[in-house]
């Protein structure tokens, strides 16, 4: 085995500095996804970033003896490109309809981002790692007040879906309140698959520029409602 044929095991020692930076940083962004309760958190991201990093390395260095002979062509940069490509299988999976409501966006996208701070971390790009963990907590976290402003000010449909005792006229009371609130109700769905026995569960499709969140503690004080969920993360799809 000679160096010309595969990197000196000595030189190989100073791949791990990337890998650890790949891993403290992807671990940043995982701990803020795991305070937030999403369904990829901390192993996740963290797994995902040092996977990125660890192929970006693969890719930059792997090759290099196969480079040297003459009889051969290939293009190494084909490994990180396909990291894009993978990571197309854990974004689907993580993004689901319910309700008429699409969720796993934002962490799906910062799947993607993860991968591109390993990537750049892999590639001996420091400075571009840690920006990428930067715009990261400035978008998911300083982002949301205006998320949410913006959403108030649209004027779009968001949806509230209430759990309540059924035949008691509660769903009534919870309409009136919503108008009583600012809102108009532009739709209603009847959530068959989650009305337990007595109990009722309905989207309610509601427009309007009030808080949602005040809504929420509204609905919840009327007599027979059982559980009140609203959409205000941005995390629901536009």
């Amino acid at each position: 085995m000679g160096l010309n044929e595969f990197i000196a095991y000595g030189d190989q020692w100073a791949l791990l500095a990337p890998l650890g930076l790949a891993l403290v940083l992807c671990s940043l962004v995982g701990i803020e996804r795991e305070l937030a309760a999403k369904s990829a958190g901390l192993r996740t991201h963290t797994l995902v970033g040092v996977g990125a990093a660890a192929f970006m390395l693969i890719s930059k260095y792997g090759f290099d003896d196969l480079l040297e002979r003459p009889d051969v062509t290939l293009d190494p940069s084909r490994v990180a490109a396909q990291i894009i490509a993978g990571l197309g299988f854990i974004g689907g999976g993580l993004i689901f309809v319910r309700r008429d409501a699409v969720r796993g966006l934002t962490t799906a996208a910062t799947i993607w981002t993860v991968a591109a701070v390993g990537m750049a971390a892999g590639a001996g790009l420091p400075v571009l790692a840690v920006a990428g963990v930067a715009v990261h907590y400035l978008v998911t976290r300083g982002f949301r007040p205006l998320s949410r402003l913006l959403s108030r000010r649209s004027g779009a449909a968001r949806p509230v879906h209430v759990t309540y005792q059924d035949g008691r006229g509660v769903l009534r009371s919870v309409v009136t309140a919503c108008t009583e609130s600012g809102f108009a109700v532009a739709g209603m769905h009847v959530d068959r698959e989650d009305s337990g026995a007595g109990t009722a569960s309905v989207t309610l499709s509601v427009t309007g520029r009030a808080d949602l969140a005040a809504l929420s503690g509204e609905l919840s004080e009327i007599d027979g409602v059982i559980a009140v969920n609203v959409d205000t993360d941005e995390e629901t799809a536009d």
